[in-house]
């Protein structure tokens, strides 16, 4: 590590677990991957994990190269692979029970880890984003955050699309009635002058 680097500790600490973390995944995709029936799922899979190559190389030169020279961080928007508008409603949802002595997973459990794995990427990546004092560790963090996102929004429309994830819908007057008991718009205060002392 560069001599001149001077980081809180709790941001240098986060940064590396973050990295370590991200490797696991990034492994974890790899079997995933293989596992992985539905040729769209494999697709998924595979676009998404280059994209978490990505982050970890990018980490990794942030927490080698600070003081010397800050890397460009990768873009937010993953390669999307959009399927069609998510449906609202259940559609005979069935859920299998777990099976504890399996060696295969299926495609659905493959969507529901990965789903999970960023929805809590992003919770983690943002709360660690708001704990960091250098400015481009707090951005490789909420650029995390919101790559994590993005992947969950494109694993969860394929789930949606097979109908492994199915979203319940309120009813239209349960929605209505809620609705209802909302009140107006919030008005501004109105504007003061501030005074300067020069």
């Amino acid at each position: 590590m560069h001599t001149q680097q001077r980081l809180a500790a709790h941001e240098f600490l986060e940064t590396q677990e973050a990295v370590r973390t991200k490797a696991a995944h990034i492994e974890l995709y790899g079997v995933l991957f293989s596992m992985a029936q539905d040729p769209h799922l494999k697709d998924i899979l595979f676009n998404q994990q280059r994209r978490m190559i990505e982050g970890y190389d990018y980490g990794v030169q942030l927490l080698q190269g600070h003081g010397i020279q800050v890397p460009t961080p990768p873009p937010h928007t993953p390669e999307l692979r959009m399927y069609e508008q998510p449906q609202v409603g259940l559609r005979e949802p069935q859920m299998q029970p777990p099976n504890p002595n399996a060696t295969q997973l299926s495609d659905a459990s493959i969507g529901t880890i990965a789903l999970s794995m960023h929805k809590s990427g992003s919770a983690i990546s943002m709360l660690w984003a708001n704990e960091c004092v250098n400015q481009p560790f707090r951005m490789y963090h909420a650029t995390s955050a919101n790559i994590c996102q993005e992947m969950a929004w494109e694993m969860f429309q394929y789930m949606n699309y097979r109908g492994y994830y199915q979203a319940p819908q309120l009813a239209d007057h349960t929605m209505n009635t809620m609705l209802q008991g909302m009140g107006g718009q919030a008005q501004p205060q109105q504007p003061y002058e501030t005074h300067f002392n020069h």
